[in-house]
């Protein structure tokens, strides 16, 4: 009875340390937190309507909204951009935001046309799908993601964004297909265009995701790096979604990333 007694009693050690640390963190990425500042950084999202930052000339990846199925139509993907932002991007990634998961086949052929056309032009990386998935149909998401896997052409890459609460609630199995199915996967650290306020007790679970990954910010949104990212040999570094001239806050600090590591590159 008294070892039982001595665990329950280390764990609820461990618990209330656990919740200290994460309380802590929170309260240091609020507190005085620099924004994001497009300069600082190297990967970009760049949304349909929006002009290109001048950081976007010299960026090393570049994920451009390129076409939407969207909830009425299942067959067909809208273009939203035909021709790539100016200048030397180090590769590009076609964004194909989707608002639900059963495609007509008329919507992949049009989908693989769009990569062939694009990689004539000699710097696409791969596709990202952009579905807003619950963590509980994380699993039927990689099914359907594997199904566009087995599509592309060999060497290109597949991609999706991801919801920050997965690497924290989401079942190992479905996690295991993500990786099966996915070369990377950026998690989203925003709602709409507001940094989500408890990051860090989120993304200090990114371990659980075993596959390469970046974490993608809002321009203009507090944010401080949690240390262990840098530790993390799947990290791949930060995407920062570009916003509108109009909704580009003033400049007060820069939030700067930690140093630049090689590109793995996916798997």
């Amino acid at each position: 009875m008294a070892t039982h007694a001595g665990r329950r009693s280390s764990d609820i050690t461990g618990r209330v340390g656990l919740a200290l640390t994460l309380a802590l963190a929170m309260a240091a990425s609020s507190a005085d937190s620099p924004i994001v500042d497009p300069a600082a950084y190297a990967a970009f999202y760049l949304w349909s309507g929006v002009e290109p930052h001048s950081a976007v000339a010299r960026a090393d990846a570049v994920y451009l909204l390129w076409g939407e199925l969207r909830r009425d139509d299942p067959r067909r993907i809208v273009a939203l951009r035909r021709t790539a932002p100016s200048g030397p991007v180090g590769e590009l990634w076609l964004v194909v935001r989707a608002e639900r998961l059963d495609w007509g086949e008329d919507a992949y052929l049009q989908l693989l046309e769009a990569a062939r056309r694009w990689s004539r032009a000699g710097n696409l990386r791969g596709i990202q799908v952009d579905f807003d998935a619950s963590t509980g149909a994380l699993g039927n998401y990689a099914a359907f993601l594997t199904g566009i896997r087995a599509r592309l052409p060999a060497g290109l890459a597949l991609s999706a964004t991801g919801l920050i609460d997965w690497p924290a609630h989401a079942d190992d199995a479905d996690l295991t297909a993500m990786r099966q199915a996915l070369d990377e996967i950026v998690i989203q650290t925003y709602r709409g265009r507001t940094t989500i306020s408890d990051y860090p007790r989120y993304l200090a679970t990114t371990a659980r995701l075993q596959m390469p990954y970046r974490v993608a910010l809002m321009e203009g949104g507090e944010w401080q790096p949690p240390p262990h990212l840098e530790a993390d040999h799947f990290f791949q570094g930060f995407v920062v979604f570009l916003l509108a001239e109009r909704f580009r806050p003033h400049p007060r600090s820069v939030s700067v990333p930690p140093r630049s590591r090689p590109e793995a590159g996916p798997r």
